[in-house]
């Protein structure tokens, strides 16, 4: 029977779940979870959609599989996981979870620092070399192009950086985000042994991608990522500005190296009350309003008080939308070849 729904997979545990929730919540998709069923959720602003909780791990395969439609999840596990063509990469980027899979060797070790070094002595060991990892395929096409021979992989479960103490793997390859629990287990990175660099990522099974319902979530999960994205670290600042004219007040604040804004400052004549008219009754008030980084926050208000600015009021922006996000604009021209070739 064919499935109708459409399923989100998130993170159940780990480094990644409250973060993606924490991360959804901010692009306006809240989730709530399920009081009778913990491996469920939804999210009011996608009534269409019904979330499920998997490990990071399964959520790769799911999608891969078609169990589920979108997933959030680590880079790492969905390029371990090689899905091929089944899986469709919606966003490589989400900002959050940023890792990294290194080698990692003991320090007693004291003439390996490089991959290179790593050959040497892999080559010289009377057996072969030992790497004890969650990520095999990712590990053996690392070490193979590097010249490392010979090697085996050793599987474990739980923390691997106590493997080479305990001593049934010489070397580790793992996740690492500062590398400081390495430096606890007397473990030292390679100075080239980064084998790649992850962070959270959103994908898609393909072929459910010709679904319109899924298609449409598609899009509108994008949309608010993206533009949510573009509005992190960034502030809607207005000031209003006492002149003549909006031409007057427009080059008076062209001459401030912050006010330029997105495009430029959006400027509009405020209509007087009673007490602006008796007060200032030769001049009339402008309200001005301009996005600005955090960096250059306070430069910005200084530069509005300077040039006469008032009521400077200063609150986040949530989302910026602009023209079509690229990732958004691929994925619509993928439906038109699907289309087409559907003819």
């Amino acid at each position: 029977m064919t499935r109708t729904d459409v399923r989100l997979a998130l993170p159940s545990k780990g480094r990644l779940q409250q973060p993606t929730l924490d991360f959804l919540a901010r692009c306006g998709f809240e989730v709530r979870q399920s009081v009778t069923r913990s491996y469920m959720g939804s999210i009011p602003a996608l009534p269409e959609v019904t979330v499920l909780f998997q490990r990071p791990r399964d959520i790769a395969t799911s999608v891969a599989g078609g169990g589920v439609d979108f997933g959030i999840t680590g880079y790492d596990v969905v390029a371990e996981a090689n899905g091929g063509e089944a899986t469709y990469v919606l966003h490589d980027a989400l900002g959050f979870g940023k890792c990294r899979v290194v080698i990692a060797v003991p320090e007693a070790w004291e003439d390996v620092h490089t991959m290179q070094d790593l050959a040497r002595r892999a080559a010289m060991m009377p057996h072969p070399l030992r790497v004890v990892t969650k990520y095999p395929r990712l590990t053996q096409h690392f070490l193979a192009k590097a010249g490392v021979s010979p090697f085996v992989l050793v599987d474990a479960e739980g923390s691997l950086e106590v493997v080479p103490e305990i001593g049934y793997a010489d070397i580790i390859v793992d996740i690492v985000e500062t590398g400081a629990t390495l430096q606890q287990n007397r473990l030292r990175m390679l100075s080239d042994g980064v084998i790649l660099h992850t962070q959270a990522c959103l994908i898609a099974n393909r072929e459910a991608l010709r679904r319109p319902k899924v298609l449409r979530s598609a899009i509108e999960l994008l949309e608010y990522i993206e533009a949510h994205r573009r509005a992190e670290g960034y502030f809607m600042v207005w000031a209003n500005v006492r002149g003549d004219s909006l031409e007057q007040v427009g080059r008076i604040i062209t001459t401030q190296t912050t006010l330029g804004g997105l495009q430029g400052p959006t400027i509009a004549p405020i209509y007087p009350n009673a007490h602006s008219a008796q007060t200032n009754p030769h001049s009339g008030w402008f309200a001005v309003n301009v996005v600005v980084g955090r960096a250059e926050l306070t430069e910005a208000i200084e530069q509005l008080r300077a040039i006469g600015g008032s009521g400077v009021v200063v609150t986040p922006t949530t989302y910026i939308f602009e023209e079509q996000p690229s990732r958004v604009t691929a994925l619509r021209e993928l439906a038109k070849t699907w289309a087409r070739h559907a003819c």
